[in-house]
């Protein structure tokens, strides 16, 4: 199984006495002024447990976060398609992907920005099955040319058909939810191979501020009654559908969580839960919300460093831009963003690849972040000190004046030693000339293009296909 250990490099965004300051709000939030559940089977499990309900608001009491609290898996193993491990969610372990639902891609052969169709969202899954620094896959993109209430399902089938890799998938109800449970069990073997491999994990959200809707609260308890893995993450805006001041953001999206844990927890004590989300600002001049502002990773990590709090894994953002095309803009906010989700220790990264404020995916930017992922995780991998590394007797035979670079020692370890990027350009300006002149955005796109003219995805049987395509067209 491939994993990726993050040391502790020392950032973090919130002291001891913060943690207890956002905690206590938190329950002062939950118990005081309450989250309204549009749920009727989550208001009666809440009220049987002893939480107070007032029609559509509960008031959650702290015993019941602290007891959910408890029931809840620290670690979250997940496998790939074919049953291999592929990913640790706890602490510690990090791993990275792509965002998901955009209106809108950038054509690969014109360069035009269009409305997604479900071809586009069989390359990006292509795409990242073939990328190394990829670990799981959502869906760039939401289909215009499949019927509306059918779009998630399409673009499941178009993911899982297409990768081994995990897959954050998203659903619009709960009937989409039980047709991708469906075909999921399909692609695996069975609905207990689907329990024990795991290789799919549901993104959710409440409606920020502290609005827990029908839909959302039936995929919860859908997942926590099937022991699927749920991601349940706020997306409070700065400013909007939160207090402007990120504290205040931060117990508010904590508090939307817990109480989504909570529920979840009484449906099935011990199921798979991921928390997480963000609370990027709404930009004061535009009115939109910004996918590369600072405060989207301070309070992302902020979020990243509660679930550390609770021992609760974890789902962040990174690689994303406001930028609306595949510029120097974007390339700063991406590679800033990788970094620092990877220095605060988040488990499950998303939304590489996503520009225009989330609106539109690039898969040359995906293949950006896929080197910029390697270069925050050899960082994060510091350095070995052993007598082979070392290297005390080399240098003594290499001497004051001489060089290592015939040395078999550096034969034996520059490839581990020092990381090789493919797009990178390392050339001297001559070089560079000579071999065509290329910007990093036109070797990105002859990249994509590459691997997805050449690039062999694992097979389901054809058996399995088509039942699969029968589940979305049923």
């Amino acid at each position: 199984m491939k994993t990726y250990f993050t040391r502790n490099l020392g950032y973090s965004t919130i002291s001891p006495e913060q943690f207890e300051k956002l905690h206590y709000a938190t329950l002062d939030i939950l118990e005081r002024i309450g989250v309204n559940v549009f749920s009727e089977e989550a208001r009666d499990l809440l009220k049987k447990a002893g939480a107070r309900v007032c029609g559509d608001r509960a008031y959650i009491p702290a015993a019941l976060v602290k007891e959910a609290l408890a029931g809840a898996p620290g670690s979250v193993f997940v496998r790939n398609r074919s049953g291999r491990r592929a990913m640790s969610l706890e602490n510690g372990r990090s791993y990275y992907g792509t965002g998901s639902d955009t209106i809108d891609v950038y054509d690969i052969e014109t360069g035009e920005h269009r409305q997604a169709v479900k071809q586009d969202i069989v390359n990006a899954a292509i795409l990242c099955d073939a990328l190394k620094n990829v670990d799981f896959v959502m869906s760039m993109g939401l289909a215009s040319d499949v019927p509306s209430d059918k779009s998630y399902i399409h673009q499941f089938e178009a993911m899982t058909l297409n990768t081994e890799k995990p897959i954050v998938y998203t659903a619009g109800n709960l009937s989409d939810i039980q047709k991708i449970y469906e075909m999921a069990s399909l692609a695996c073997g069975g609905e207990e191979k689907l329990k024990e491999y795991q290789y799919i994990i549901l993104y959710n959200e409440p409606s920020s501020p502290l609005l827990h809707s029908s839909d959302a609260v039936d995929k919860l308890l859908f997942c926590a009654e099937k022991r699927i893995p749920v991601i349940y993450a706020p997306a409070v805006m700065l400013g909007a559908t939160g207090t402007v001041t990120p504290a205040g953001a931060i117990a508010q999206a904590n508090a939307e969580t817990l109480s989504g844990l909570v529920m979840h927890q009484l449906k099935a004590r011990g199921a798979p839960f991921i928390a997480g989300g963000g609370a990027p600002p709404m930009d004061m001049r535009t009115m939109v919300c910004s996918y590369g502002a600072p405060e989207r990773d301070l309070t992302c990590t902020s979020l990243v460093a509660l679930a550390r709090y609770y021992d609760l894994p974890v789902f962040t953002t990174a690689g994303c831009s406001d930028a609306q095309v595949f510029d120097q803009q974007a390339g700063l906010e991406m590679g800033f963003s990788l970094l620092i989700s990877g220095l605060a220790g988040g488990n499950l990264i998303h939304d590489i690849g996503y520009l225009g404020i989330g609106k539109t995916a690039s898969l040359e930017a995906i293949t950006l972040c896929d080197e910029g992922i390697g270069m925050v995780r050899r960082l994060l991998r510091g350095v070995e000190v052993n007598d082979d590394t070392l290297a005390l007797d080399v240098i003594e035979e290499v001497g004051p004046g001489g060089n290592f670079l015939t040395e078999e020692h550096t034969l034996d370890n520059f490839r581990d030693a020092i990381l090789t990027p493919k797009l990178l350009n390392r050339q001297d300006y001559v070089n560079w000339k000579n071999a065509g002149a290329l910007s990093y955005g036109e070797r990105a796109n002859r990249k994509v293009k590459e691997i997805l003219a050449g690039h062999k995805v694992t097979a389901l049987p054809d058996e399995i296909v088509s039942r699969i395509k029968a589940v979305t067209e049923r």
